[in-house]
């Protein structure tokens, strides 16, 4: 499992950056922002054994054994040390999926050779250097392992996406919440579900933890 992660917020003048502390109970609201995707620094284009690992502090035990299917902008991957991530680009994380279908999209597997036409190629491309934005997406039982550690240590969305998700939350979401702070300070709790964010691609650093503070 995971242990450290290379995430800094932003400097208040840069982008928004908010904490929520939450009742326990309250995290798995969460988990279908880790399944549609967020966003996380790494700082700069390495292969997926590296930004999962080196990076994102990944356990390489945990990486081989737990995570069976990775796609690459959209194309499954069986090579984590060819394949190269960068700036922009969108990895996808299950554990072993069921039936033909995960048999065929495992990495490394009996019938991987099925998807020859649709696996992941390594395309020339230079190597570029500087700090890096990858999506990353959780799904299935990695969603509840792995979404806990990446939210508590922070990730990036888009403004709109966190406006949407805080604006579509019932009462008892807010109830379960125990405190926020925006850009170190303390915010009222009322003012979120309608808060509005900034439009377009903005992004905001959003931390939730389990727990007060």
């Amino acid at each position: 499992m995971p242990d450290r992660i290379i995430q800094d917020p932003p400097a208040p003048e840069a982008a928004a950056a908010l904490t929520l502390h939450l009742q326990p109970g309250n995290l798995p609201r969460f988990f279908p922002l880790c399944q549609q995707g967020f966003l996380v620094k790494v700082p700069g284009r390495g292969s997926i054994r590296t930004i999962l690992c080196r990076y994102l502090g990944l356990d390489p035990d945990y990486l081989e054994g737990r995570i069976q299917t990775i796609f690459l902008n959209g194309k499954p991957v069986d090579d984590l040390d060819a394949a190269m991530v960068g700036n922009g680009d969108t990895l996808a994380l299950s554990a072993a999926m069921p039936g033909l279908v995960g048999a065929t999209m495992r990495r490394g597997g009996y019938f991987a050779g099925l998807r020859a036409n649709i696996s992941h190629r390594e395309p020339d491309r230079a190597a570029a250097g500087g700090e890096c934005l990858v999506a990353l997406k959780l799904f299935n039982l990695l969603t509840a392992e792995l979404g806990p550690f990446f939210l508590e240590q922070g990730v990036w969305v888009k403004a709109p996406v966190l406006e949407f998700f805080l604006h579509h939350q019932p009462e008892d979401f807010w109830a379960g919440c125990l405190q926020a702070d925006l850009n170190g300070a303390a915010l009222d709790l009322r003012a979120l579900p309608a808060m509005a964010w900034p439009p377009g691609d903005a992004l905001v650093f959003l931390r939730v933890i389990a727990g007060p503070a």
